[in-house]
């Protein structure tokens, strides 16, 4: 039995998580984490970015182009 959860039950991803999730590819997850507006969809973890999955899928859906 496997106690892993699932990339949409997950508060917090990864960039090759968000990856998947988003079907973006992780260079330009990591593009959009140096803007601004991207801001709050980073946590910071000493030298670790987490990307925030509910703030990542509204900020997409705000998007026309990315």
């Amino acid at each position: 039995m496997s106690n892993e959860v699932p990339i949409q039950n997950r508060v917090l991803l990864t960039f090759p998580q968000a990856a998947k999730y988003s079907g973006i590819g992780e260079n330009k997850l990591r593009e959009l984490a140096e803007r601004e507006e991207f801001s709050n969809c980073i946590l910071r973890n000493g030298n670790r970015k987490l990307i925030k999955r509910e703030n990542l899928q509204d900020y997409l859906l705000d998007l026309d182009e990315i």
